[in-house]
């Protein structure tokens, strides 16, 4: 029965922690560009109390075995494609397909996002585009994108071609935006802020050209998250019930333990 107090307890902690999950999940519903966590389990060691034993087709086919409970073994990223609003914002970018916008940190290392709610950040007669956060988005060549201040009607196609017209009216090609993607997405490493970094688990980014893009950019669009709310109170709903059916397990072991004392009397 202490095997079982202790079995119910890692029962309980799994489904604290698969409650974290969800609940981190619904509180970004309405995050830019995110995407839905889940939790996944495994069982943990097994006492084998008496092993099969056949000799010439008699004897005990199965084994005995008692397990210890579960833990928790790993988070995954669903990357579907959330639903798209419409912003009318110029500057407001979202990917229908697979991949990822490239952006710049402070210390030059390389982050990736689907947040696609960009700015310009103005340094005299010229702007960049950078995230909320300030960081430089990337073109292909991996170079920060710079608007002259005489540039009007910026446009950006379905290919990540960023153009405006000068001075002079006249079309001008600015760069491509850095697309990318990765051998495993759920690989990649959380960091906050809608960012992800690349890790050994990931791979590394590989650039997607343009003839060769699976997805489209759509300008003036936000991809929202791809929460679904009704599914995320199904699955806490049913990690309630299973974090009360081992909490009555608990329950029931003390009860029996407490049986088992009241024996002498």
């Amino acid at each position: 029965m202490i095997r079982s107090l202790w079995t119910a307890a890692t029962g309980m902690k799994g489904q604290q922690l698969n409650i974290d999950t969800i609940s981190n999940n619904l509180a970004n519903v309405n995050t830019t560009g995110y995407k839905t966590q889940r939790l996944e389990f495994k069982d943990l060691l097994y006492e084998t109390m008496r092993k099969s034993n056949l000799n010439d087709e008699q004897g005990r086919p199965v084994n005995l075995e008692v397990g210890h409970g579960v833990m928790a073994s790993a988070t995954t990223r669903d990357f579907k494609t959330g639903s798209v609003m419409e912003t009318q914002n110029t500057l407001d970018l979202a990917l229908d397909g697979p991949g990822f916008f490239a952006v710049l940190m402070p210390n030059g290392e390389a982050r990736y996002t689907r947040d696609g709610s960009f700015k310009l950040s103005i340094d005299g007669d010229e702007a960049s585009l950078v995230t909320s956060d300030g960081h430089f988005v990337l073109d292909e060549d991996d170079n920060t994108i710079v608007i002259d201040q005489e540039m009007k009607d910026l446009s950006i196609d379905e290919q990540g071609y960023i153009t405006a017209k000068d001075e002079d009216d006249e079309t001008v090609e600015l760069g491509r935006l850095k697309i990318v993607d990765f051998m495993n997405s759920e690989g990649l490493l959380s960091e906050g802020r809608n960012l992800y970094k690349a890790t050994e688990a990931s791979g590394e980014e590989i650039a997607i050209d343009a003839d060769e893009m699976d997805s489209s950019i759509l300008q003036g669009y936000l991809e929202m998250s791809n929460v679904q709310v009704v599914d995320e109170m199904i699955k806490m709903i049913s990690a309630q019930r299973a974090y009360e059916t081992s909490s009555k397990t608990i329950q029931a072991a003390d009860e029996m333990l407490q049986g088992a004392n009241n024996l002498k009397r």
